[in-house]
């Protein structure tokens, strides 16, 4: 059997709670500095706050006539391809657009949309509703923007595997690229729905922190004080191309996406499997796509949000997975769970933790959990080589995503 080229990771653009661009977003990772806060669409909601990006001009990015067609999330997807096509030295006015392909996943979709033109209907009846709301809703939006704004013609898809979602869209970004449908691939994930109804929904359901009295501290993965995650808005978009390509015009890597592996519980409609079995096999098929033992992963960037159970059925998959201690951190103390988005910010952090050599600190994380005992980065970043490093994504559904990266 032929071997498989490398993936090079040649491009990322961020918009997060911790910044607009990737710079800021790493900076105040690294920093470990919590976002959440409390936000006044939701006054008078049992939770209250939420992490939200900083102020944002989108009409200075994208133009006031295509920022008023456009919902939040595929706002933000739009604005983080132009970050990432820029940062990996592409030119969407010289490159065969026809070989250039876009996944993009997303978990909830357009609920900013939706909440809006509900209230139009119901106040106003049906001449209030915008003729573009079914343009603005749709899950392959954000995809089909990006491939419009950047004369991007080959594959345009939409991945939709809950809060894996973002890591799904570059497991189908690498396929593309391997089966030599694509040169370039503009994968990542979208979701902004820190809207109340989404809110409410999440807080019914017991999945959210509802420390509304000090927000910062919500966000506590693996702790054993937390109760629950904190929302987030964010989007990520990572560049792939084949790494014989990348160095043919001259670009080196910021790291490789060597293996990816994907499975899935068929257990609960919102909860992990209790032996975490799923997570492991999906550790393991990533390893063996990587053709990585498990001694050669020496960091991970855990899916880490904050809940009990998840939280513990994780940790205990780490540990038998990856049983020679490898630095763990959860990214979502400070940025909060972006839902479908999170699988490709996590995937854009840990690129820039094997690029930097530096490993980001689980912010709130004060007292690990006993049954949560791993080799957690606390307090301030931890600087440590790593040649080889692994992102767990999961979501309801029992989807579970898992993304090798290996330095270039």
């Amino acid at each position: 059997m032929l071997s498989r080229p490398d993936i090079a990771v040649t491009g990322l653009g961020m918009l997060t709670p911790a910044g607009l661009d990737v710079p800021s977003t790493w900076n105040r990772v690294c920093d470990g500095k919590p976002t959440a806060a409390t936000a006044g669409q939701l006054a008078a909601l049992p939770v209250d706050f939420v992490c939200s990006l900083p102020p944002l001009d989108v009409p200075a990015h994208l133009g006031r006539r295509t920022a008023h067609r456009l919902d939040r999330s595929t706002q933000l997807a739009v604005i983080a391809a132009q970050e990432a096509i820029a940062d990996a030295g592409l030119d969407p006015q010289t490159w065969n657009g026809a070989r250039v392909g876009v996944v993009i996943g997303c978990g909830v979709g357009a609920s900013h949309t939706w909440e809006a033109q509900a209230q139009r209907l119901r106040d106003g009846g049906p001449r209030r509703v915008s003729p573009l709301l079914l343009p603005k809703i749709g899950p392959s939006t954000p995809a089909g923007e990006i491939a419009l704004a950047y004369g991007a013609q080959g594959p345009s898809l939409a991945t939709a595997t809950a809060c894996a979602s973002g890591a799904t869209a570059l497991v189908i970004a690498s396929s593309l690229l391997t089966s030599g449908q694509c040169d370039v691939v503009i994968a990542g994930g979208t979701e902004s729905c820190n809207t109340p109804l989404i809110v409410t929904g999440l807080a019914q359901l017991g999945a959210l922190s509802t420390r509304c009295d000090d927000p910062a501290a919500a966000s506590r993965p693996f702790d054993q004080a937390r109760d629950g995650f904190v929302l987030g808005e964010a989007a990520a978009i990572l560049i792939l191309e084949r790494a014989p390509d990348a160095a043919a015009r001259g670009r080196r890597p910021r790291a490789l996406l060597a293996g990816c592996g994907s499975t899935t519980d068929a257990y609960h409609p919102t909860a992990p499997h209790p032996d975490g079995r799923g997570i492991q096999q999906a550790i393991r098929t990533a390893l063996a796509d990587a053709d990585l033992s498990p001694h050669d992963i020496t960091h991970v960037n855990a899916h880490g949000t904050s809940t009990l159970l998840n939280d513990a059925v994780e940790a205990e998959a780490i540990r038998t997975v990856l049983p020679n201690g490898p630095h763990v951190t959860s990214t979502k103390g400070v940025l909060g769970h972006s839902l479908g988005a999170t699988g490709a910010v996590e995937a854009a952090l840990t690129v820039l933790a094997v690029q930097n050599s530096l490993i980001p600190p689980t912010a709130n994380l004060e007292r690990p959990d006993p049954a949560c005992e791993l080799n957690f980065v606390t307090r301030t970043a931890v600087s440590s080589r790593i040649d080889a490093a692994v992102t767990h994504s999961f979501g309801f559904g029992g989807h579970n995503v898992v993304l090798a990266f290996r330095a270039s």
